[in-house]
């Protein structure tokens, strides 16, 4: 059993993680750009960085967390958390700037979802999937509140000394992360898991489609999300908001988020995961399209930031339930593991690659890729639905 304490700590501890760490670069890389005189790719090249940090170090990460577990490998990521941030303040000239990003990179993926979740696995075994969804409805909040807080912070001490507050942030997330138990969870108490051991398509060609379907969905939506992190308000600025209401309307993204899951968790029961998956990546092209024909005007840009906030929130979760139906759970974590990788890889381009394009082209090139984008990620689910649904019925 999982205990609230345990919950809670890592609820709150999300919330500042990602806060300090994932979407820094949303509210301060026009400010870095402008005061170093780099361009956007530059700027937003170290965050891709991280990025690709996070998918080397994954493996390793997790074995340390399975051995000693969360609480000691998440504390860790608090300090660097910390490091990172006030190496970023000090920067000065590349070396320093993308030193700064591999360390974020590093404590990235020792602090945020993927860590915490396997914390909680560590703990509680079958019974942690109610606690991450709770732990999740928390962390879908950071933008909402550290994109108006940074853009405060910074007006009122500049980037540099709202990223030593950031620090701050981050060390008080350390004796939230040594509250976490070390026990693991003892396969002999556990109740039987409500997910089916066998995967729900037979032979080789549909598990090979599945892997496949599953993979172009997970790449392209993770690709959009590091992208939409970094560039949703320097977009919304590029369609003609002021600095201020951009941030404000990007916050929307975070409150569409966790509303969509506490609705998930309320009612998605009651759907099977690969259904909930493409009703959230239905989400995906129609807000992007209402964000390129609102031109800039104030309540489509709030409807576009609070859909993809909504579709994206439920996506996160979809992207971890989906595979205890799709694969065989005995190896669940090896084939995730390597069906993810794509996913690691262009989700560290797509800040670079979206910061060169609304650089070179503006905002309207940018929402036109995402819409292509999109529309390829909804061909996918629906495919995938159409080979799971399909067989259970004339089963």
């Amino acid at each position: 059993m999982i205990a609230r304490r345990t919950v809670a700590c890592l609820a709150v501890s999300q919330l500042v993680c990602w806060g300090v760490s994932y979407y820094l670069i949303g509210v301060f890389g026009e400010r870095i750009g402008a005061e170093l005189g780099w361009s956007r790719a530059l700027v937003f090249g170290g965050f891709s960085a991280a990025l690709v940090v996070m998918g080397l170090v994954s493996p390793a990460v997790g074995t340390l967390i399975d051995r000693f577990g969360g609480g000691r490998v998440m504390a860790m990521g608090s300090l660097l958390s910390a490091c990172g941030c006030l190496w970023l303040s000090l920067a000065q000239d590349l070396v320093g700037y993308y030193g700064a990003w591999i360390c974020l990179g590093l404590a990235m993926r020792a602090t945020l979802y993927e860590a915490a979740f396997a914390a909680l696995a560590r703990i509680g075994g079958p019974l942690a999937q109610r606690p991450i969804a709770q732990v999740t409805l928390l962390g879908g909040l950071a933008s909402s509140c550290f994109w108006p807080l940074g853009h405060l912070l910074a007006e009122s001490f500049g980037w540099r000394g709202a990223l030593l507050c950031y620090a701050a942030f981050a060390l008080f997330t350390l004796p939230l992360h040594l509250a976490i138990p070390s026990r693991r969870h003892d396969a002999a108490e556990a109740a039987e898991p409500a997910v089916p051991s066998e995967p729900v398509v037979s032979g080789r060609n549909g598990h090979i489609q599945i892997a496949l379907l599953y993979a172009v969905i997970m790449s392209l939506t993770s690709a959009l999300s590091s992208a939409m992190s970094a560039h949703m308000i320097g977009l919304l600025s590029e369609l003609g908001l002021a600095a201020a209401l951009a941030v404000s309307v990007s916050a929307l993204r975070g409150i569409g988020q966790s509303l969509a899951r506490l609705a998930e968790v309320l009612f998605g029961g009651r759907l099977h995961p690969v259904t909930l998956n493409l009703l959230a990546t239905l989400a995906l092209p129609c807000c992007f399209v209402i964000g390129l024909a609102g031109g800039g005007h104030l309540s489509a840009a709030a409807v576009f930031a609070f859909v993809y906030g909504a579709g994206n929130g439920i996506i996160t979760i979809a992207g971890g339930t989906m595979p205890l139906i799709l694969f065989d759970i005995r190896t669940y974590g090896a084939i995730v593991g390597w069906l993810r990788v794509p996913s690691f890889l262009l989700s560290a381009m797509a800040p670079f690659a979206f910061a060169a394009l609304l650089e070179d082209f503006g905002a309207e090139a940018v929402l036109y890729l995402s819409i292509f984008l999109s529309l390829v990620t909804l061909a996918a689910a629906v495919a995938l639905r159409t080979l799971v649904i399909r067989p259970q019925r004339s089963a």
